[in-house]
């Protein structure tokens, strides 16, 4: 019987131990994020990491608060796979340190000038957080939300969300998803959708931050960059838009033939000095034709190339303009500015104010759908 004891002690002590231990490394993401560090609840509602894998052994990480994308990881040029996402390694750094990696923007993405929606006639004043402007849908934006989440298969992930009418002043209760499905040709299918119960506008987006070289300690700027558009729409000083096209030619912002992002960053010009950098809509020339080439990026130390292609008319350059250094981010790297490229399809920014621009009003009995693919690969 003393020995019987004895043995249960024993094992009851070494489970004990184990319990205590850190994390196996069987337990983490093969970009090493624990999902532990990931399961919260946030206004009652539970979120979780998901991870997505295909058969080329790349990996996506996504969090249900705000349907952000937390890791990519794919092969460089060695081989070696690589994380190539800014971002955190827990949820509570997402909801508590305000930014937008890798978030599903919505309801609109970019800025809508003065936070003034006029629809039909009646105006709706939305939230003035970017100056006077309305920017990625407020504070209270969908990227700021839990969603409800479901894994449909090893390489799909559906995320929804309810906005209920007046949320954030906008008008009709949407119901908005967006489906990210990992393929075995290395690309990242995103699939947006939204309905509603009210004439409303819709512009959902997904915001990550890029950096292909996969170390976002150095800054980015050296990454060789194409954009199909020979137009971009000018900004102010405020970031607000003209509701002008400017024509790319003969400027910095001419990358119909790929060139270095650091040639032109700090060129003298007046939209350069207003968007502290690159931080402009790009008139795309693919015509809505998710087919067509819109953008491609090229991480020159890794070789790691990403195309993104869209039926959306528009695609924001952001340069990192704005990160300083302040943000610890995934293994304690510290983002300073520029670490990163974000290339946000869209439609064009306040068009909502801009009657001539594709228009972003959604209404009953016409669902809003939108199709983006961020695919990886390798030059050598």
């Amino acid at each position: 019987m003393k020995k019987i004891l004895l043995n249960a002690a024993v094992a009851l002590a070494f489970l004990s131990s184990c319990s205590t231990q850190p994390t196996n490394k069987e337990t983490l993401t093969l970009s090493e994020l624990n999902p532990a560090k990931f399961e919260a609840t946030f206004d009652g509602k539970p979120v979780q990491l998901y991870t997505l894998k295909n058969a080329n052994g790349m990996e996506v990480c996504v969090t249900s608060f705000g349907a952000r994308l937390v890791s990519i990881m794919v092969p460089a040029k060695d081989g070696k796979m690589t994380d190539v996402l800014l971002g955190f390694d827990n949820v509570q750094d997402y909801k508590n340190i305000p930014n937008d990696f890798g978030a599903t923007i919505g309801r609109y993405a970019n800025r809508i000038g003065d936070g003034k929606l006029t629809i039909d006639g009646q105006t709706y004043q939305l939230p003035q957080n970017n100056g006077t402007h309305c920017l990625h849908g407020g504070p209270k934006g969908w990227q700021n939300l839990p969603w409800d989440a479901k894994q449909i298969d090893e390489q799909t992930l559906k995320l929804t969300i309810v906005s209920p009418d007046g949320d954030s002043n906008f008008p009709g209760k949407v119901d908005a998803s967006v489906t990210y499905t990992l393929t075995n040709d290395n690309a990242i299918k995103i699939d947006y959708a939204a309905t509603t119960d009210k004439k409303t506008v819709v512009n959902m987006t997904n915001h990550s931050y890029f950096n292909l070289n996969g170390n976002p300690a150095k800054e980015a700027m050296d990454h060789v960059l194409y954009i199909a558009g020979d137009n971009i729409t000018p900004i102010d000083e405020t970031f607000a838009t003209t509701g002008e096209y400017m024509a790319v030619a003969g400027t910095p912002f001419d990358f119909n033939t790929p060139k270095v992002l650091s040639k032109d960053i700090n060129a003298e010009n007046d939209q350069i000095k207003y968007g502290i950098g690159f931080d402009h809509n790009w008139v795309l020339n693919t015509n809505g034709d998710i087919n067509k080439l819109a953008a491609k990026l090229t991480g020159p130390e890794t070789g790691i190339t990403l195309e993104v292609y869209t039926d959306e008319p528009g695609c924001q350059l952001y340069t990192g303009n704005f990160l300083d250094g302040t943000v610890k981010g995934k293994k304690g790297i510290v983002y300073q500015k520029r670490a990163s490229v974000c290339l946000e399809t869209q439609k064009y920014p306040d068009t909502p104010n801009k009657p001539h621009w594709p228009s972003a009003i959604v209404e009953p009995g016409k669902p809003y759908s939108s199709h983006t693919i961020f695919k990886f690969g390798v030059e050598k």
